[in-house]
């Protein structure tokens, strides 16, 4: 019962960094499994089909929220269901000891652009293209993404939601609203994709199901902070805490020391403490400028809840 527990906070806090980001629930659940020792292509597995459920409810919230631009989940996510299949066959056919250091090394990135995408650069906070984006963008943007996703147990949000929100071609709110409703029929897929592959060999449906539970609790909640919460500072905190975890699986693979990794640790510390005071200035900043364009213009800038995206 113990285990159940402790993955359903694991689901909650993943469900909450990714409800309110667009991104970061397989990631931070795959850190998660990673750190207890499950095998990559296992813990990926696991996390899909946990995601299978908690994409369907974040999917839901976001609808309820009106997160939701229907013509963009349809366009990015049967490409992304193609993209999974192909990167959970390819996962489960590496071997353990060459899977890991690869897995921690992709998450290793994608933590470190989490935590530079929400710190230190600035996002588009308001649509300033006339029409949502088409096929020719959203195709191969599933497609990448959801290789991605399946690859490393997570990348699906900060793969398709950067590269919607830097297009300016959908406000934030449903960018992220989108992608996640999105996530669900990409979660679906790999699923399918690493059941067909492993035969459910090693999966704990115990882990499943604390996952599932706690990130279904913990949807609508993200739904609502999507639209009240400074996202700069969870984004950082979430990447930060991403690269932190999985930086010993990578580092212990290069052959570094115990000394060596120390150092390592504590330079990554410091950024990360670097990174969180950027985003409390950047977001001081965003504020600024929405009350200087609302001076300037006359009218509302892009809200609060969309200021605090950026």
């Amino acid at each position: 019962m113990h285990i159940f527990v402790i993955f359903a906070l694991a689901g909650v806090v993943a469900q909450l960094v990714d409800g309110s980001l667009g991104m970061g629930y397989g990631m931070t659940a795959t850190t998660v499994l990673l750190a207890a020792g499950t095998a990559p292509a296992t813990a990926s597995a696991s996390v899909h089909i946990a995601k299978v459920g908690t994409g369907l409810a974040s999917g839901a919230a976001h609808w309820t929220f009106g997160n939701v631009d229907w013509p963009v989940v349809t366009r990015i996510a049967l490409p992304g269901a193609v993209g999974a299949v192909a990167g959970a066959i390819l996962l489960a056919s590496l071997p353990v000891a060459t899977a890991a250091p690869w897995v921690a090394a992709l998450l290793v990135l994608l933590g470190a652009y989490v935590l530079v995408r929400f710190s230190f650069r600035a996002v588009v906070a308001r649509v300033i293209a006339s029409t949502r984006p088409g096929s020719r963008l959203l195709a191969p943007l599933g497609l990448v993404a959801g290789f991605i996703d399946a690859i490393g147990g997570g990348g699906w949000g900060p793969v398709a939601t950067s590269t919607l929100l830097a297009s300016g071609r959908l406000e934030p709110r449903k960018v992220v609203g989108s992608v996640s409703t999105a996530e669900f029929v990409v979660a679906l897929a790999a699923s399918l994709g690493f059941l067909a592959a492993l035969a459910a060999n090693g999966i704990s449906w115990m882990t499943v199901a604390g996952l599932l539970v706690g990130g279904v609790v913990a949807a609508p909640v993200a739904a609502w902070l999507v639209r009240a919460m400074p996202a700069r500072l969870l984004g950082t905190a979430a990447g930060g805490m991403i690269v932190l975890t999985n930086a010993h699986t990578l580092l212990a693979a290069a052959g570094f020391t115990a000394p060596a990794m120390l150092a390592v640790y504590a330079l990554l510390l410091a950024v990360w403490v670097a990174a969180l005071l950027a985003a409390a200035q950047s977001l001081r900043a965003d504020r600024a400028e929405v009350e200087a364009l609302t001076d300037v213009d006359g009218e509302p800038g892009p809200g609060p809840a969309q200021a605090r995206t950026r």
